[in-house]
């Protein structure tokens, strides 16, 4: 049985990985007139410091803090992604493929990316990877290395090629 792939998700922290990833998301979005959703996750940090920020300001004040900030963030991290596709449209003219929407959270990347795969009901992930050598199994992109491990959905892991 050969899978139809209808809806793809791709997961992007906006770096040359990522953006050498998206030329296969595109390409196989192409190849199976598939659509592409976009997600990119702005990680919260650590609780050691939201722990020490409340401390510092109070909850109240933190937490209104951390929400004026992340909806400013999120709307330029949403035009920031707008500006890559209409970029990678440019580089990519033969490829029509349709961004079906631009999905930006804040949290843990690996959680979220995951939620997303469910939300969206995506036949495939698409992501780029880091190689660094001999760390390359430790550092092969956390972030990549567990989505890998933990999604029920099946994922392209790109990496950036040596030359």
């Amino acid at each position: 049985m050969v899978p139809e792939i209808k809806k793809i998700l791709y997961a992007t922290d906006l770096s040359e990985n990522a953006k050498y990833a998206f030329g296969y998301a595109a390409t196989i979005a192409n190849r199976f007139g598939a659509g592409i959703t976009l997600v990119h996750v702005l990680d919260n940090g650590s609780p050691y410091r939201e722990s020490l920020m409340m401390n510092v300001l109070g909850e109240k004040k933190w937490n209104q803090i951390m929400k004026e900030n992340e909806a400013n963030v999120v709307k330029m991290f949403k035009e920031r992604l707008e500006k890559f596709c209409e970029e990678m449209a440019d580089q990519l003219p033969a490829c029509a493929f349709i961004t079906d929407k631009i999905v930006v959270k804040v949290g843990h990347p690996v959680d979220k990316i995951l939620e997303e795969a469910e939300a969206s009901h995506c036949d495939l992930v698409v992501m780029g990877t880091h190689g660094h050598g001999i760390l390359e199994n430790a550092a092969m992109g956390s972030v990549s290395r567990r989505v890998l491990r933990r999604c029920k959905k099946p994922v392209l892991a790109v990496r950036l090629p040596e030359d």
